[in-house]
């Protein structure tokens, strides 16, 4: 933890100014910085389930594609694709 002690005849703002300091070279930011979107590792079960959903949705589009309801176009640099009807088959 890092604490500081007002001087003598110091100001707040230097005062403030020593304790950014102190707190960028003890590195408490980078380490609460890391932890911000840490992740917790997936289980077998979970990593499964997320690859037979994107398998799922991989075929589903490929199907539209091939029956023409799904049509692929450029729109500011990246590739989109778009349903021609609103409805997706199950």
């Amino acid at each position: 933890m890092v604490e500081v002690r007002r001087k003598e005849g110091e100001s707040v703002e230097s005062m403030l100014r020593r304790f950014t300091k102190r707190v960028q070279q003890s590195g408490i930011l980078i380490r609460a910085k890391k932890g911000r979107f840490y992740e917790s590792p997936k289980s077998k079960r979970e990593i499964r389930e997320s690859a037979l959903r994107r398998k799922e949705l991989r075929e589903r589009k490929e199907y539209l594609r091939k029956i023409g309801k799904l049509e692929e176009y450029k729109a500011q640099g990246k590739l989109v694709k778009a349903l021609k009807s609103k409805q997706l088959p199950k």
